[in-house]
Parts: C-alpha cells; sequence; structure tokens
C-alpha cells in the first residue's frame, strides 16, 4: 500500500465516527407506555370525584383497560362518553392527547352504599306525610329509580300529588311542596308596585312551586302572568 492511500484510509477511520453520528444524531426518546395500574388509579379517582356529590360511600372496579395494542402515550385524560352520569355499568373513556392521538375504552362497575327511604305503608294522593309514613332502606343508590328522593327534610311535610305504594322509594315528581299552589286552586292575587300593594281575588290555571312563574285568571276573567309566593298568594311585580 503506498503512503497517500495509507493516509487516505487513517483519515477515513478518524473521521468515520463522527461522520455518523452527525448523520444519524441522538436517537429520540420515546413516548412512555401506559401503565395499567396508572390508568386504573385515575379512573377510580375520576369516578370518585362524580360521586362526592351522592350521599353514600362508593366502590369502583374497573376492568383491565387492555390497552398492550395501543401506541405509547405522554399525555392522556379519563373522560365519560356521551351524555353518560353514574350508573352501576359504565363504559370509561381513555383519550391519548400526545405523541400520537387515540381513545379506547374499558368498563366499570360502580356503586354508591346509602341510606334511602320508602313509603312505609300505603299514601293516598294529598296526604301530607309525616315521620310515620317513611322508612329508611340501606343499599345501592345507583340502582334505585330515577328522581328517588334521599334526604327526609324533601318527605315530611310534603304533600303527595298520588299514592304512594308501601315499601317503594320515593319520587320527587309524586309529591309538591306544602308552599305550592294547585292548578284550580283560589288564590290571592297581588300587585306590588313601589310604595303600595294592591290584591284581589283569582284562580291559578297552572300549579307551581314557590318561585315559578303560573298562569292566573283574575276575577274580571283576564289571565295574567304571576310568580307563586306561597300556598295561598301569588304576585305581580310593577
Amino acid at each position: 500500500m503506498s503512503m497517500l492511500n495509507a493516509l487516505w484510509l487513517g483519515a477515513l477511520l478518524f473521521l468515520a465516527p463522527g461522520w455518523v453520528a452527525a448523520q444519524t444524531g441522538p436517537a429520540s426518546p420515546e413516548a412512555p407506555a401506559i401503565s395499567t395500574d396508572a390508568i386504573v388509579s385515575d379512573i377510580e379517582a375520576f369516578l370518585q370525584d362524580l360521586a362526592a356529590s351522592w350521599p353514600g360511600v362508593p366502590a369502583i372496579s374497573v376492568s383491565d383497560p387492555n390497552l398492550e395494542r395501543q401506541p405509547a402515550c405522554a399525555d392522556y385524560e379519563i373522560f365519560l362518553p356521551g351524555r353518560q352520569t353514574l350508573r352501576p355499568r359504565l363504559n370509561v373513556g381513555i383519550r391519548c392527547l400526545a405523541p400520537q392521538p387515540w381513545v379506547s375504552y374499558t368498563q366499570v362497575n360502580v356503586r354508591i352504599d346509602g341510606v334511602y327511604y320508602v313509603a312505609a305503608r300505603s299514601v293516598n294522593a294529598g296526604s301530607v306525610l309525616s315521620l310515620d309514613d317513611i322508612l329508611p332502606q340501606e343499599g345501592d343508590l345507583l340502582r334505585l329509580p330515577a328522581g328517588s328522593l334521599l334526604d327526609p327534610g324533601q318527605l315530611v311535610g310534603y304533600i303527595t300529588t298520588q299514592r304512594l305504594a308501601a315499601r317503594r322509594p320515593i319520587k320527587a315528581s309524586a309529591l309538591r311542596s306544602p308552599d305550592s299552589i294547585e292548578r284550580g286552586q283560589r288564590v290571592k292575587i297581588e300587585v306590588r308596585g313601589v310604595g303600595f300593594i294592591a290584591s284581589s281575588d283569582g284562580q291559578a290555571m297552572q300549579g307551581g312551586e314557590p318561585g315559578t312563574q303560573i298562569q292566573v285568571k283574575t276575577a274580571s276573567g283576564q289571565i295574567v302572568t304571576a310568580t307563586v309566593l306561597n300556598a295561598q298568594t301569588v304576585i305581580i311585580p310593577m
């Protein structure tokens, strides 16, 4: 080998490692794989927050998210698809935000153990509920019929608008406030302005709770809109 060739070969060997490094650059870090335990923990925390408004103790069981085939993910969020609310069986969403977006779902079982109330006996419509008319029960609150009342303060003193079946949960739709007005009821109409109040009699054309607006017929036959004040009075501000 000539001296010139030897020098050329030595130069190539000396420069080759740096040349390769310059061409390839440092390896880009990959996004970390999602930890199944972390996902399950985040789903539980997410549902615990939703259950905080319920007067009971939540128990949550999360199925295996099975994310082995999903691309690695550095940032994600937990969500409920559509307009779902808490119920015994849920599909919970896992949405990867970066580096490559994807969405997956896993099934979750939820229960909230707490106290609810049933009618102690059959109660006729138009009755005022007392403590003797209700019984506390314990169970999964999420399995109660929609609108079931859980607070005795929303039961005692309220008036039934329909017959209550014995040993059944009591729904809000089956009661009205003692300060509410019924359709067809005779009421006092008060017209209130600055420095004066004028009153007359009328008839409620609609039922309503305090603070709601209803149609009322005056003694002259005119239909006006008034706000329910209490069980006997509606007001028309001027």
